[in-house]
């Protein structure tokens, strides 16, 4: 039996998304789920299927630089020059969000992005465009999957589209490096 190729896996997510969808898919990280990140009612949904408090901001993923610059409203060259050389996954918690993703934002404004390292996911959001709202695949409270055979069927059974196992090939199997910075460019690392 012939698998699925990645391209047409990709062409059936970008479907999904499209139509509003959550998907469970391998992140550069672990496994999460996610949705189009400027579809409020598809976000809505995304906390449900986890059980997330909405006042826990989720976070964004992007597939570049210039992708980032759309999302966060300004970005401290330091920042700039970390993200290029930085050899984990790194979430930064920026200190704006620019107005079309302010319905991502936390209470005091900030809002969470990481430039996706290559891979599925990667190619996932180059291909469609717009940046993902991502969280771990689990249920609040419950450990992260970190290879699809970790994942709770009753995610499995709530989301839209389920990217095959195979697609997981490099995923790191541990959560981003999660960092904040202030106006002056300062680091505090939060995990």
């Amino acid at each position: 039996m012939n698998r699925i190729s990645l391209q047409e896996v990709i062409r059936q997510s970008m479907e999904a998304l499209s139509a509003g969808g959550v998907l469970l898919y391998p992140a550069d990280t672990i496994w999460g789920i996610g949705c189009d990140a400027t579809l409020p009612e598809s976000i809505k949904r995304v906390y449900a299927i986890k059980g997330r408090d909405f006042q826990k901001p989720l976070i964004v993923l992007v597939h570049n630089l210039d992708q980032l610059y759309e999302v966060v409203a300004r970005i401290h060259p330091r920042i700039d020059n970390l993200l290029h050389v930085h050899q984990r996954p790194l979430t930064i918690v920026y200190p704006e969000a620019r107005p079309a993703y302010q319905h991502l934002a936390a209470p005091d404004g900030s809002i969470g992005v990481r430039l996706v390292r290559p891979g599925f996911c990667q190619d996932l959001i180059k291909a469609y465009g717009k940046p993902l709202v991502s969280t771990s695949a689990n249920v609040s409270g419950e450990a992260s999957p970190t290879r699809f055979g970790t994942v709770s069927t009753s995610i499995i059974h709530q989301v839209d589209y389920v990217v095959p196992a195979f697609a997981e090939k490099g995923i790191t199997g541990a959560p981003s490096v999660v960092a904040k910075y202030d106006q002056q460019g300062e680091l505090d690392f939060l995990r």
